[in-house]
């Protein structure tokens, strides 16, 4: 390859030599760069590529106001809050968006945050009806006005007027003291001159005396029933033994009169017992 290539650098240099020509020239130059690459220890190496480094901040570099606020929000969860009160002050409008007759007729109660739920109360079951089937569009007018996702769900109260907001003065004021709790003690005294009155008359007792004598009767045929059916038991002397004492005693005569009879028993038959025997030793 070196000779050939040797030779054409003479033919080229020679005044004699041939002009060379397109294929030629790109053959000859083609030539020499790997002569190059090879004198130079190997091909061309592709540029390195450069990374890129990343500075880690440990909070006393400087940095923008909105930078900082945002980040205080993120890390306290200032957001959701935020966004809550938004859509509560915003209501008029997020209502007027959705209908234009909504905001009369429809208030925002509450709005909780960790669940994302607002509370409307309309003022009518119509117009909580329709609350109902309209909640999606609700929820992305909300959150398209608001700017964020905070609002998920909405709950639709029962109709009714709406609770009127306190003013700062009302909120600022102190709560009336309660009123004292009037007893009959500190009523007046013709409440207790007519309240004696009262008490005083005794009531007519309006009562028909031939009802009375039939109540009186069944009275009296209930109770000789029950003597029939439960009758009294005789008087018994103080000092007579009751009846369980009485059983004992039985008992303990009759096992008496039994022992009795089993020992005469036994007697009568070792006598007879013993007369055998001597008859047998006799006849023996």
């Amino acid at each position: 390859m070196t000779e050939q290539t040797t030779t054409l650098t003479d033919q080229t240099g020679s005044s004699d030599a041939p002009e060379l020509s397109g294929v030629d020239l790109a053959r000859v130059a083609l030539q020499q760069a790997r002569l190059a690459a090879r004198n130079n220890g190997g091909e061309a190496r592709a540029p390195r590529r450069r990374r890129a480094t990343t500075m880690k901040r440990d909070g006393r570099e400087p940095s923008g106001f909105a930078a900082v606020l945002q980040g205080l929000m993120a890390d306290r969860a200032w957001e959701l809050p935020a966004a809550g009160g938004s859509v509560l002050d915003r209501w008029p409008d997020i209502a007027g968006a959705v209908a234009p007759q909504l905001p009369h007729h429809v208030a925002a109660v509450a709005f909780h945050p960790e669940t994302g739920q607002l509370d409307l109360r309309p003022d009518s079951p119509a117009y909580a009806t329709q609350l109902r089937l309209i909640t999606t569009r609700i929820v992305a007018t909300a959150n398209s006005t608001v700017g964020t996702d905070a609002v998920r769900t909405v709950r639709v109260l029962p109709p009714g007027a709406a609770p009127t907001p306190r003013t700062a003065q009302e909120a600022a004021a102190p709560d009336a003291p309660p009123a004292p709790v009037k007893t009959r003690e500190m009523a007046s005294p013709g409440f207790h001159q007519a309240l004696a009155a009262h008490q005083s008359v005794a009531p007519v007792q309006r009562k028909d005396p031939g009802i009375a004598q039939a109540v009186e009767r069944q009275n009296a045929a209930m109770r000789d029933l029950s003597r029939r059916a439960f009758p009294e038991p005789d008087v018994v002397p103080e000092d007579a033994p009751t009846l369980i004492e009485a059983a004992c005693a039985q008992r303990r005569s009759q096992a008496a009169a039994t022992e009795a009879a089993a020992l005469r028993r036994a007697r009568a038959e070792r006598a007879t017992r013993a007369r055998q025997t001597l008859a047998v030793q006799k006849s023996a």
